[in-house]
């Protein structure tokens, strides 16, 4: 049993001597310049948003978001907004055209959503058929 122990630590060191001669030495370093603008890190496709504040400020018209019901519990208020269950204070995207806006739901009353979007509220009615 010793004699198998002694064998194996043997070639053991051996082994870890020769791995130590073996390292690979690099040649050259690499190295990585940035050219344009573009992350080469970002996926492809994708674009970088605009900054808070930057850009045309545009009013979303009333007539872009739809809302069909309003429920008024105890746990909480909800709201169906173009089609999407949405509660107080949640956040969601409106996408018009080429651009996406984020917005919140301010506040659900009796009858009508307030939405807001930066410092622009916006107040939707309850569609009543």
């Amino acid at each position: 049993m010793r004699t198998l122990a002694y064998i194996l630590l043997s070639i053991f060191v051996a082994l870890s001597a020769f791995a130590e001669e073996a390292a690979l030495q690099a040649k050259r370093k690499s190295s990585f310049e940035l050219k344009g603008d573009r992350n080469p890190f970002w996926p492809i496709g994708w674009k970088p948003v605009g900054k808070y504040g930057e850009g045309p400020t545009f009013e979303i018209p009333e007539s872009a978001f739809v809302v069909t019901s309003i429920t008024i519990e105890k746990t909480g208020r909800f709201a169906i907004i173009n089609g999407k269950i949405m509660e107080e204070g949640q956040q969601f995207g409106l996408q018009m055209g080429t651009s996406t806006y984020q917005l919140t739901v301010k506040s659900i009353q009796d009858g009508r959503v307030i939405l807001a979007l930066r410092d622009q509220e916006i107040t939707v009615s309850l569609r009543r058929k």
